[in-house]
């Protein structure tokens, strides 16, 4: 069963998105699909006039709940390179997700 890691974040400021754009892909997603678990990611930016969040989608290997442990590990011991660009209120929310079912409209 495929299993998935959705990471919804914000930016500190909205003048702030380009760098945390960069960083993000440049830097953040790098760092987390190297450590245990993950496989790689895909990313959503915002699109919401509203300032909705950015959607990370990391593809996980083997346990959901330790790959999720392991950021959290990751960070703690300052193994990630964070940037003051990601905000903190509202803190980024992570959420497991199980592989349901996929659908694709079919080909004519």
């Amino acid at each position: 069963m495929k299993n998935y890691l959705l990471v919804e974040s914000h930016p500190s400021h909205p003048e702030r998105l380009e760098e945390f754009n960069r960083w993000y892909d440049e830097v953040h997603i790098p760092e987390v699909v190297a450590l245990d678990g993950f496989v790689g990611a895909i990313r959503r930016a915002r699109a919401d006039p509203d300032g909705g969040p950015s959607v990370t989608i990391y593809e996980l290997d083997g346990d959901p709940q330790a790959a999720k442990d392991n950021v959290h590990a990751a960070a703690a011991a300052k193994q990630l390179n964070m940037s003051d660009s990601l905000s903190y209120g509202p803190i980024p929310k992570m959420r497991i997700l199980a592989l349901q079912s996929e659908y694709s409209k079919p080909r004519v």
